[in-house]
């Protein structure tokens, strides 16, 4: 029998996915949770103040202090909004990354 166009075959790899199953390009992604959020920002900041190159280049980019203090900013307002809320070992990865990027800051700054 011969298929229409608008038929799709399920073991087809252009099948479509459905919302929540892992396919072959989400296999490598890490699971999203608190720790992996913070570190994101992290990275994010010690991007932004000119310590880590670009991903695309390898490069280091010009610092941009405005735009980190603001990333700062907002790792300092979810360790606020989740005091009390957090695992011991999420407490201190945001109080040593907020130590850590306040130190780069200072740094960046001079």
């Amino acid at each position: 029998m011969a298929k229409n166009d608008d038929e799709i075959d399920p073991e087809s790899s252009e099948a479509a996915e459905t919302p929540g199953e892992q396919g072959p390009s989400d296999s490598a992604l890490p699971k999203v949770d608190f720790s992996t959020f913070v570190l994101s920002l992290g990275t994010t900041a010690l991007y932004q103040l000119g310590v880590m190159p670009d991903p695309s280049s390898g490069e280091k980019s010009a610092a941009d202090p405005l735009v980190a203090q603001q990333t700062i900013d907002t790792l300092e307002m979810l360790r606020e909004k989740t005091r009390g809320n957090l695992e011991q070992e999420e407490r201190k990865l945001i109080e040593s990354l907020l130590y850590e990027l306040r130190m780069r800051f200072v740094e960046a700054s001079r």
